[in-house]
């Protein structure tokens, strides 16, 4: 019996949070292309797990689980029999490596939602563990990174020669402006990226830069219009430079930038200018150590609570793109890729529809893989996933994909 026909069991870890439940719903939709015989669902809230299952219609693929992923005897449970762990763990929470372990351990394959490269140069050292247990893991496969990685070996595909590719993802929010600000995902994540120095690819070497520098301006279509991009914290600029395949055609440079919606953007500035980009650090109050992120997580959550009628309605639009430059048959040459994803009735319910859309088709296409085509080992989305398959998939969730080439 091959993939294609298997029924799969997937442990989700970390599942009723605000990217999990996205998987969730993707995973259990008339979009799937695996038999799902379970989606087992771990998460430290019963409340939270409780509330999903019921907007599932209680789907009977679908169990619930109580978990402490840093009990590691009862994380090592969890993954019995599954045939793929999916960390939905926020990375900045400290579990990335324990789950790591756990699912190599289980002979369980593995994806995660990347948690800006903080693991990422870690996790690859362990390819050959992985590769000697006939284990299969990809790191970062949301929306950035995942999809912005492929988009990016599309890119270096349509090259000979690679001077430069530069990656950008930008969002805009349309309607009325909303008084409270609602994080676009983790608030740690946003903070790193905003607080913490990043490393980019510059004159063939990995380079540390510091945080908010590197701007661009760049023109874009409606609704974005004119878009002032930063260097970020990331895990794409760590990979795709070195990825076979790239490398080997010579690319000289590799960035990953940034674009948050401007009153948003100047939320997260002032956050981070008030001390908050220091997020672990222990702050005592009161004789009580806390840390500075738990308290702004706790106040930002109860903002949203005790003002959700004030939050308007917006629709949200983001535009993923890479520019590659370089050389075919010895004549320059310019290649880009482009995903759009604007507002659809098919994103109720989500979160943040892009991010667990596209880890929903990652964990797909790597359960649809047997024999010569999978590849045991610890892999990025770009050195493990053909473009061409995957651009199918996300075309199913009304992303709108472009691919140019300009020769001379």
């Amino acid at each position: 019996m091959s993939n294609k026909d298997k029924k799969v069991r997937i442990a989700l870890l970390g599942g009723a949070g605000m990217m999990g439940q996205g998987i969730v719903r993707d995973l259990l939709s008339d979009r799937a292309i695996v038999d799902i015989a379970e989606l087992k669902l771990f998460d430290s809230s019963r409340e939270r797990m409780r509330a999903l299952g019921d907007a599932m219609d209680n789907d009977a693929r679908l169990s619930l689980h109580e978990l402490d992923v840093s009990d590691a005897q009862a994380l090592r449970r969890a993954l019995d029999g599954v045939d793929i762990c999916v960390n939905a763990v926020p990375t900045l929470a400290g579990h990335q490596m324990a789950i790591f372990a756990a699912a190599l351990d289980a002979r369980a394959d593995y994806v995660d939602l990347g948690g800006l490269g903080t693991y990422t140069v870690k996790q690859l050292e362990w390819h050959e563990r992985f590769r000697a247990a006939g284990v299969v893991a990809v790191l970062g496969v949301g929306a950035d990174p995942g999809m912005s990685n492929v988009i990016c070996r599309a890119v270096a595909d349509q090259l000979d020669e690679i001077d430069s590719i530069h990656l950008y993802w930008a969002a805009t929010l349309s309607g009325a402006e909303n008084p409270v600000l609602v994080p676009p995902y983790s608030v740690s994540t946003v903070l790193a990226e905003y607080a913490h120095p990043c490393v980019q690819f510059l004159g063939g070497r990995h380079v540390e830069c510091a945080p908010q520098t590197g701007k661009e301006v760049i023109d874009l279509p409606e609704p974005w219009g004119r878009c002032e991009f930063m260097y970020s914290i990331h895990s794409e600029q760590l990979t795709v430079p070195l990825a076979d395949g790239i490398r080997q055609k010579g690319i000289q440079e590799f960035t990953w930038k940034l674009h948050l919606p401007k009153r948003e953007h100047e939320a997260w500035v002032g956050l981070v200018k008030a001390g908050f980009g220091d997020f672990e650090r222990l702050l005592d109050i009161n004789g009580t150590p806390v840390r500075p992120l738990d308290l702004l997580n706790a106040v930002i959550n109860r903002n949203i609570a005790e003002n959700a009628q004030r939050i308007p309605a917006q629709q949200s639009s983001e535009i993923h793109f890479a520019i590659g430059r370089g050389r075919v048959g010895g004549q320059p040459a310019t290649a880009r890729c482009e995903v759009i994803v604007r507002a659809h009735p098919m994103y109720e319910g989500y979160v943040d529809a892009a991010t667990s859309m596209n880890a929903s088709i990652a964990v797909q296409l790597m359960l649809r893989q047997s024999g010569d085509l999978r590849r045991p080992g610890v892999y990025a989305p770009e050195a493990y996933f053909d473009a061409k398959s995957y651009f199918v998939e996300a075309e199913k969730r009304q992303f709108a994909i472009s691919l140019t080439r300009q020769i001379g």
